[in-house]
């Protein structure tokens, strides 16, 4: 008798966290979203130091952090008139790193 050598009982998430899964990749698909977040990997920034940054205007600079703040993937912090943006938590740039190594890996086979 041949063995059967599919696992049957391989974890899948429930459907709602595969739904906030693939609405995170989402929002991991535009690249000047991903821009941003690697402007803030080391240091939070303001919006007009962002816009320098990534050569984008502060209005589309704002747009993206608004989307990367409903995501959960960035916070803000107020000090005084400035708003301060960095990475949500030391995961978002683990998800970077693995996916740029990944990318890597692929370019050089």
């Amino acid at each position: 008798m041949k063995e059967d050598k599919c696992k049957k009982d391989v974890y899948i998430p429930a459907d709602d966290m595969l739904i906030e899964l693939a609405d995170t990749f989402k929002v991991f698909s535009d690249s000047s979203r991903i821009k941003i977040l690697y402007s803030m990997m080391d240091t939070e920034m303001c919006v007009n130091h962002l816009a320098e940054k990534v050569k984008m205007t502060q209005s589309a600079v704002s747009h993206q952090l608004k989307t990367l703040k409903q995501a959960r993937l960035i916070k803000s912090r107020k000090e005084g008139k400035e708003v301060y943006y960095s990475l949500d938590d030391e995961h978002i740039e683990k998800i970077l790193n693995i996916v740029t190594e990944h990318i890597k890996e692929a370019q050089n086979v």
